[in-house]
């Protein structure tokens, strides 16, 4: 028995939404289930080896560097980039939620940066994400 080839776009198992149409397009969709199908296998190895970790870290009650990562904590030339001017005065700052009275009040109270939280302001259920 074959395998159905898969779907060139990602499957929206949800009810529809107003205008979800002009998010989730078929390239937006196509987009996504590209990023599933390139990167599930390296995103369940690399979870695979967080539990593994953990699991050491619990049997062993150790939390060190890991020993393949020490030529890089030796190298006194590794550095990264440095902050862009505008983020290096972050005196006046204004953290929300991305709702659209809050991205309004943001983007007009005259705050240099606005970070925009996606997450623990903003419950994650399917109408906030779309």
């Amino acid at each position: 028995m074959s395998t159905p080839a898969p779907s060139t776009l990602a499957i929206v198992d949800a009810e529809p939404l107003p205008r979800q149409d002009e998010v989730l397009t078929d390239a937006a969709l196509a987009f996504v289930a590209e990023l599933h199908r390139r990167f599930t296998p390296r995103r369940d190895e690399l979870l695979a080896r967080r539990a593994e970790r953990r699991a050491e870290i619990a049997r062993t009650s150790t939390l060190d560097f890991l020993p393949e990562t020490a030529a890089i904590r030796a190298d006194d030339s590794w550095k990264v980039a440095p902050a862009p001017a505008a983020l290096n005065d972050r005196r006046v700052e204004i953290t929300g939620p991305t709702d659209r009275k809050m991205t309004i009040n943001a983007l007009n109270s005259g705050a240099r940066v606005w970070l925009a939280d996606f997450e623990d302001a903003s419950a994650p259920t399917w109408e906030n994400v779309v």
